[in-house]
């Protein structure tokens, strides 16, 4: 994750949250995000994501260096993460209105650092790897599930119409 305030990062852990568990274990594959704030905040973030899957901090940003993570904006903001479903404006308002009323006010780690999405396994083997240039630049979930041998999962809010 770029951090834990970040809206883009709830509303992609939100679809995150969405992949069953039963799909993960048919893989044989984990899921885990990593933020880079305290510990201390993945609780209240998962409550409100809804995600149960594994997560772990990275305060020093270690992770984020070794694997050459980017701090700052990339020129390319064209780019528009399919799970971000508010619009700049407002989801940076909602950001600052919960690092504001959170029990504990701070910004919960750098506000440049990037994410990205990572394949690795078993051992040490990167099988994929995405440096996310901003924060739309998200690797679409279903791709790195495919990638992962994992079945996809329909993320829309609407009904499916099914032909018969």
């Amino acid at each position: 994750l770029q951090n834990f305030l970040c809206y883009t990062c709830k509303e992609y852990v939100e679809d995150l949250a969405k992949v069953p568990k039963a799909f993960l274990q048919e893989a044989n594959v984990r899921l885990i995000v990593i933020g880079q704030s305290s510990y201390h905040h993945i609780k209240p973030f998962c409550s409100l994501t809804g995600y149960t899957h594994e997560m772990y901090v990275d305060p020093q940003r270690e992770i984020y260096k070794t694997l050459g993570m980017k701090r700052g904006e990339g020129s390319n903001v064209s780019v528009r993460s399919p799970h971000v479903k508010s619009g700049t404006l407002l989801g940076s308002i909602r950001s600052m209105w919960r690092a504001m009323t959170g029990p504990a006010f701070d910004f919960q780690g750098d506000p440049a650092q990037q994410g990205g999405a990572l394949i690795l396994g078993p051992g040490n083997e990167v099988h994929f790897l995405h440096l996310d240039k901003n924060r739309l630049d998200h690797v679409p979930i279903n791709t790195v599930l495919q990638l992962a041998g994992v079945k996809t999962v329909n993320f829309t809010n609407k009904p499916q119409i099914i032909e018969i």
